[in-house]
This record gives C-alpha cells, structure tokens and sequence, in this order.
C-alpha cells in the first residue's frame, strides 16, 4: 500500500487531518516536522534561530529523504515542497494531497506569535501572503489531488476519503 503525503501552507491542519485521517483508514502517521525535532533535539524555532533559514531548509530536505514507511499518512513541513529531492522521494511513495487553505484563514491562524512559535521557514519580513505565493507553484507542482480546506477537519477527512476511492487507493472497507 502507498502512502498518503499532505502538503500545504502552515496552519494548514496537516498534522490535525492526518491523524484523524490515519485513525479513519487504519493507516500509521507521520509528521515530518516532529521528525525534525526528534532528529536533532531541538525545536523548529531553535533550529531556524541557530542555524538559519537555508540550513533548516536542508535538514527539512534530509528528513523527507529519510522517510521510509509504508501504510502511513505523512504531513510535510510547510516548506518540504523547497526540496526537490525530498518531494520526489515522497512523490514515489504515495499520493501527493495539497490541502489548500485561503490566505485569509492562514493570515488570521498565524497571527502574533503564533508564526514564530510554530518555526515558518521564511525570512521575517514575508507577510504570509508572501510566503503563499512563493510557494503555491510549488504545492501545484508536486500535488496529485487538491483539496479545499474550509468546512472543518471531519469535513476535510471526508473529502480527502472520497478522492482516495475515486482513484481507488483505498476501499469501500476503509474509513467505515
């Protein structure tokens, strides 16, 4: 069985949709972010803070590199899509889902702190609708189904379970 990868901005809900997602079709998860942090013992702020921003980019990259799983739903990083290598690897494991969230919801999610707190990979000057738009050729590039983000994590779940069918990834005995 392949794996499902999720894509998409921060504050997105990747992490949120993937458990709920992996509990629902019987499937392991992942996220790539934790993995990061579990690999070098340090928070994603921390990390950015002491290494900057190209080096986190890179170690984001490796972690990708470095997934080997199957059965998993795998939640990127909002900035893995920078990392070709990576992506190509995730790419060739599973089905790429880009869950695409309006700018308007992310701007009123990662206000504050609360972009700091959650280690964005971007320069800190990018307002998040920068960083968007930098990174939405991106999320097309590599995504295989897009799916809209706006009705709530049950309602996203849902809509992811439908285009799994559609493209027969999993059967009617999932997700029951």
């Amino acid at each position: 069985m392949k794996n499902i990868v999720l894509i998409g901005m921060p504050g997105t809900g990747k992490s949120s949709v993937g458990v709920i997602l992996a509990k629902h079709i019987g499937y392991a998860f992942m996220d790539t972010d934790i993995e990061l942090v579990r690999r070098t013992g340090r928070t994603l702020p921390r990390i950015l803070r002491e290494d900057g921003l190209e080096r986190f980019l890179e170690m984001e990259g490796e972690t990708g590199l470095a997934v080997q799983c199957e059965n998993t739903v795998i939640a990127t990083g909002g900035s893995m899509v920078f990392s070709e290598n990576a992506m190509q690897h995730l790419c060739e494991s599973g089905v790429v889902i880009w869950l695409e969230t309006p700018v308007e919801t992310l701007e009123a999610r990662l206000t504050g702190g609360s972009r700091e707190r959650r280690g964005v990979a971007a320069p800190g000057d990018m307002s998040i609708r920068d960083i968007y738009a930098l990174r939405e050729p991106l999320y097309t590039k590599y995504a295989q189904i897009r799916i809209a983000c706006q009705d709530g994590v049950e309602n996203v779940v849902g809509d992811i379970i439908l285009k799994l069918r559609e493209i027969d990834m999993i059967g009617a005995e999932q997700a029951e």
